[in-house]
């Protein structure tokens, strides 16, 4: 009996010793109790805030120079960036460069060789007295500000539907000089008063050429190019020509990826029929087709950020501090060929 006294008085000073511990030690998280104050609970330490992601657009704008790399096209042509570029100069024997503010006349070397070779060739051969080359590529590619989702390889080149006047542009009027539409009233056709021969040999010229991977046109100049052609024998060119939203006062030359550019990313060859029948059917319906109700806009893309661009971009982005390059004017041979990697 005495025993079981004892036992018993043991256990009530260890359950009485153990419950003090366990109140002076609260669990991690728990509130510590204030005398007289109900318990508050701790807040959460505050994440701290992430940084803003800089669009790619924003840094390919800001840089004023080429990446001094060897030359190579790198990603697709709507997500990517361009080593080594060359700058078509502002002025040669066929061609003149438009909206210099922009400084988007840059582009992979082969495609600024195939400009120039396109410009006097055009105006030898196709009386078409001179190029005026707008949007091409910024000096390191990439997604531009504005104005395009493409051009970001170097492999890109829109040319106005304008021909070149017969005297050199100032910069004012490089920057304030429209493009001619060549579009009717009715949309769905050319305006007979402005499109001409000279414009379908134009277009030709530059199908023609075997780099050269497709010619993106509305669909009212496809129409055009297509019945223009209708007694060739030779038709082949025209499946080159694609149509395409916009490109009524320009048309868009796209090379394929150059030799060497081993990270740049093909798209699929446009069909190999000269897209005369169904598809162009089908585009001209829609221009046709009366709007719809309007609706709730969709919400816009993010933009493009260095980390969804290939990786070697931003190598490019890094290679050299981006300082202004000095202006180039010197023309280059009147035989196409170009004169070395003159920059803007």
């Amino acid at each position: 009996m005495r025993s079981s006294l004892v036992l018993l008085g043991l256990l009530l000073l260890a359950g009485g010793s153990l419950g003090l511990i366990a109140a002076e030690a609260p669990d991690a998280g728990a509130t510590t109790p204030v005398a007289g104050k109900r318990p508050v609970p701790k807040k959460p330490a505050a994440n701290k805030a992430a940084k803003p992601v800089v669009p790619a657009k924003e840094l390919f704008a800001a840089a004023q120079s080429p990446a001094p790399m060897a030359a190579r096209s790198i990603g697709f042509y709507a997500r990517g960036c361009l080593a080594g570029a060359t700058a078509l100069p502002v002025d040669g024997p066929a061609w003149q460069a438009m909206r210099l503010s922009r400084n988007r006349n840059w582009g992979h070397p082969e495609l600024v060789a195939l400009l120039e070779k396109f410009a006097t060739e055009a105006r030898d051969h196709d009386g078409w007295p001179g190029l005026l080359v707008g949007d091409m590529s910024q000096p390191r590619g990439g997604p531009m500000l504005s104005g395009h989702a493409s051009h970001q390889v170097g492999l890109d080149a829109d040319i106005w539907l304008t021909p070149m006047p017969d005297h050199r542009l100032s910069d004012q009027e490089r920057e304030e000089l429209s493009a001619t539409s060549m579009l009717a009233a009715d949309k769905t056709s050319v305006d007979p008063k402005i499109w001409n021969d000279a414009h379908v040999r134009l277009i030709k010229r530059a199908a023609s050429y075997a780099a050269v991977e497709r010619v993106l046109v509305h669909p009212a100049i496809k129409k055009a190019l297509c019945e223009a052609a209708a007694n060739d024998k030779d038709r082949s060119w025209l499946h080159k020509v694609r149509p395409i939203w916009g490109h009524y006062y320009h048309f868009h030359v796209r090379i394929a990826c150059p030799k060497g550019s081993t990270s740049c990313e093909t798209q699929p060859n446009p069909p190999n029929e000269d897209g005369c029948g169904k598809e162009l059917t089908d585009w001209l319906a829609l221009i046709k087709r009366p709007p719809g109700p309007p609706g709730k806009p969709a919400p816009a893309k993010p933009p493009l950020t260095l980390e969804q661009l290939p990786a070697a971009c931003k190598a490019v982005l890094a290679s050299s501090p981006s300082t202004p390059a000095p202006e180039a004017k010197a023309p280059v041979s009147t035989a196409g060929k170009p004169t070395g990697n003159q920059t803007k």
